[in-house]
């Protein structure tokens, strides 16, 4: 009973810090380790990236709503930029193109 007691009190932490001091730098340089750490800290910082870019055009989006919801020369602004529209009172003037 004394071999145990002095073996759990002197040679088990000796074999636990053994077996740490292997296991920690092999688990590190692993292909689960450290590697694998720095390719997800890169993809967080690029998915955070384009995050940021998503939330700033939902951002103007918003913006842009609101302008189409209270202001009417907004909603003309886009039928004529965007969809070639004109008023009934205009007249459009078609040129050819020079080659």
């Amino acid at each position: 009973m004394v071999n145990l007691s002095q073996f759990l009190e002197r040679g088990l932490p000796i074999l636990i810090l053994s077996v740490a001091a292997v296991g920690a730098p092999a688990l590190m340089l692993s292909q689960e380790g450290l590697p694998r750490l720095r390719a997800l800290q890169a993809e967080k910082a690029r998915v955070e990236a384009e995050n940021a870019e998503l939330s700033e055009k939902i951002r103007q989006l918003r913006v842009e709503v609101e302008m189409l919801k209270r202001d009417p020369r907004a909603v003309e602004r886009i039928a004529r930029d965007g969809l070639d529209l004109v008023r009934n009172t205009e007249e459009v003037f078609l040129f050819p193109s020079r080659p």
